[in-house]
C-alpha cells in the first residue's frame, strides 16, 4: 500500500512546530519580518513585452546538459548530453534537457522531403509522407527514455566519481510523446507471416539501426512526432523516430527513415559492436532490451551541502521497463535498515516516478540509498550483486543501488557499498 505524504506531518515531526524556529529547523527567510519588505527594482518599471517562443529565466542559465564529446574534434557530434537530474522537479523533462546520444550529429532534415518506407516481408511496399502519417490516428502516453550506458560512470571507475546526481545518471529522460501506433503502419503493409523481426534504420550520417522483434512492434510501439505537445526537436528524431516504451534507448530509433520485416535480427554494427553485455564465463548477452528497475535520490546528493542537522526531504526518482514502480524504500544507514517512501501520483507504467520521504539528518555520516520494486517484483540490486553478473567495466544496464554519504560537515559524496 502506497504511503502518502503529509505536510503538517513532516513538519511535526520535527521539535514541533511551534518551537522549529528556536530550533533552528526553520530558514532564516521564512521567519515573520518585522515590517514589509521594500518594493524591488522590478515592480518599478514596466515589464519585457511578450515573446514568439518562452525561454527559461537568466537566473536559471546553470540549469543545462552535460555534454560530453569523447572524440573532441575528430567526431564533435558524437557523443552523449546528460538530463541534469538533481536540478529538476516532478516527472517530466523539459524538451530543451532531454539527454541526448548521437552517433554522427543532427541532420537537419527537411519534413517536405523525408519518407518513412515499410519493405521487405510484407504485402505491399508503402511509403509514407509526414502529411500522409498526420492523418492516421494518433495516441499518446508518458515514459522514460533510458541509453543502456545510463550510469556506467559508477561502473567504468575504479572510484566513485564525485560527480552530480544527473551528470552520473542523467542518460534518462521521461516525457508524453505523441505520435502513430506503428501496428496501424505495419497493417497498411500487410505483415508476412514469416516477419518476425524488423530493423528500423534512421537518417542521420551513420544510419544508425537496430533490430526489433516484431511482437514488441505489434504491441506498444509508437512512431513519434511530438514531444511534451510540441513538435519534435532535431535532436530527438525530427521528425519522426521510434518509440518503444520501456526499451534500451539505442533501439528508440531517431530521424525513422526505413522498417525492414526480416525473419530474423539483421545483426547490424550498432548491435553488436556495441551494445552487447560481455558475462564472467566468457561469453556476452545480446539483445538485452528491457531496461531494469532501478531508481536513484536527486535531493540531497553531490553537489548539494546539508544546512545544518534538521529535516530534510529525501526525493528522488525510481523507474522500471517492465511496467509500474510499486514501491521505494530508502535507507539513511547503508542498507541496514530501509524505509518506505510516498510516491507521487499519478505513477504511470513504463515511466517515471518521484519518491519522497521525510529524514531528521542529526549531523552525523550517513549513508543514503533507495532500493526501487516494481510490479512484476523485480528488485533493484545492491553493487556487488550488480557487479557479480559482468566483466569488468561492464558499461551497459547498470541499475545497481547508488550511495550518497552524507558527511558530518555536511558535503555529500559519492561512495561504492
Amino acid at each position: 500500500m502506497k504511503r502518502t505524504l503529509d505536510r503538517r506531518a513532516f513538519l511535526a515531526r520535527g521539535a514541533g512546530v511551534a518551537g522549529a524556529a528556536a530550533a533552528g529547523l526553520v530558514a532564516p527567510a521564512a521567519r515573520a519580518a518585522e515590517s514589509p519588505p521594500a518594493v524591488p527594482p522590478w515592480m518599478q518599471v514596466p515589464g519585457k513585452p511578450m515573446s514568439g517562443y518562452g525561454s527559461p529565466s537568466r537566473f536559471e542559465e546553470p540549469v543545462k546538459r552535460f555534454v560530453l564529446q569523447p572524440y573532441g574534434p575528430i567526431a564533435p557530434g558524437s557523443g552523449p548530453s546528460r538530463t541534469p537530474l538533481h536540478a529538476l522537479e516532478g516527472t517530466i523533462t523539459p524538451n530543451g534537457l532531454h539527454f541526448e546520444r548521437h552517433h554522427n550529429g543532427v541532420p537537419e532534415i527537411d519534413p517536405a522531403q523525408h519518407r518513412l518506407l515499410i519493405h521487405g516481408l510484407v504485402r505491399t511496399p508503402v511509403v509514407f509522407t509526414l502529411q500522409a502519417l498526420m492523418r492516421f490516428p494518433r495516441t499518446s502516453r508518458v515514459c522514460f527514455i533510458e541509453c543502456a550506458g545510463n550510469s556506467n560512470p559508477n561502473s567504468l571507475s575504479a572510484k566513485p566519481p564525485q560527480l552530480p546526481a544527473g551528470t552520473i545518471h542523467g542518460l534518462l529522460s521521461c516525457t508524453e510523446w505523441s505520435g502513430v501506433p506503428l501496428r496501424l503502419l505495419l497493417e497498411e503493409a500487410g505483415v508476412d507471416p514469416r516477419a518476425s523481426w524488423l530493423l528500423a534504420e534512421g537518417a542521420d550520417a551513420a544510419a544508425m539501426s537496430h533490430s526489433i522483434p516484431l511482437e514488441k512492434a505489434l504491441d506498444d510501439a509508437m512512431v513519434a512526432l511530438y514531444q511534451n505537445g510540441e513538435r519534435l526537436r532535431p535532436e530527438q528524431g525530427y521528425p519522426v523516430r521510434l518509440l518503444l516504451p520501456g526499451w534500451l534507448g539505442n533501439s528508440n530509433v531517431k530521424w525513422l527513415r526505413r522498417i525492414k520485416l526480416t525473419d530474423a535480427p539483421m545483426q547490424a554494427k550498432d548491435e553488436t559492436s556495441k551494445y552487447t553485455d560481455p558475462t564472467p564465463d566468457g561469453k556476452a548477452r545480446q539483445f538485452t532490451f528491457l531496461m531494469g528497475v532501478k531508481s536513484v535520490i536527486t535531493q540531497p546528493s553531490v553537489g548539494i551541502s546539508m544546512q545544518g542537522p534538521g529535516w530534510y526531504e529525501i526525493s528522488g526518482l525510481a523507474w522500471s521497463g517492465a511496467g509500474k514502480v510499486s514501491r521505494v524504500e530508502v535507507s539513511a544507514d547503508g542498507g541496514a535498515s530501509w524505509r518506505e517512501a510516498a510516491l507521487q501520483e499519478p505513477v504511470f507504467s513504463k515511466s517515471v516516478t518521484r519518491f519522497r520521504l521525510p529524514w531528521q539528518w542529526k549531523g552525523e555520516r550517513a549513508l543514503l540509498q533507495s532500493r526501487a520494486t516494481d510490479e512484476k517484483g523485480r528488485v533493484q540490486p545492491a553493487r556487488a550483486e550488480w557487479l557479480k553478473q559482468y566483466m569488468p567495466q561492464q558499461r551497459y544496464h547498470n541499475n545497481s543501488i547508488q550511495t550518497w554519504a552524507v558527511e558530518a560537515d555536511g558535503s555529500i559524496a559519492n561512495v561504492f557499498v
